[in-house]
């Protein structure tokens, strides 16, 4: 199976199953795309029984390659990736996302998650 970002966001249903399935964003960092910000990527994912089995990220801009296999670790550029190991999490950088749904229940969601990470003394 197959399941294509930009179809999806067109309006097009899909259905994840257990068939392996192929799911791909050509252009992951749309917005940013269009507004010639430059973090964009190619984001490819493999599915079996609806678990990823791996993923590969290309940043096009950076000329970075990511890839991650389930049980084998990440990569990038074929270098091993780790988390920090920092576990306080005032010494953390925060970064976040807001997504693009606009809904007015989702929106209160992201802002009430917002508002406890504020209040928290975090770098980001």
């Amino acid at each position: 199976s197959f399941i294509g970002e930009e179809s999806v966001a067109a309006g097009e249903g899909s259905i994840l199953t257990d068939n392996p399935t192929w799911i791909i964003d050509p252009i992951d960092g749309t917005t940013n795309f269009v507004h010639r910000f430059p973090f964009v990527a190619v984001s490819i994912g493999f599915v079996v029984n609806k678990k990823i089995e791996f993923g590969i990220v290309y940043s096009c801009i950076e000329d970075k390659l990511y890839t991650a296999r389930k049980g084998k670790g990440a990569f990038c550029n074929g270098q091993k990736l780790q988390v920090s190991g920092q576990e306080d999490i005032t010494k953390s950088l925060l970064v976040t996302e807001l997504g693009s749904n606009r809904d007015p229940e989702t929106i209160k969601i992201i802002l009430s998650n917002m508002e406890r990470l504020l209040s928290i003394p975090i770098h980001g």
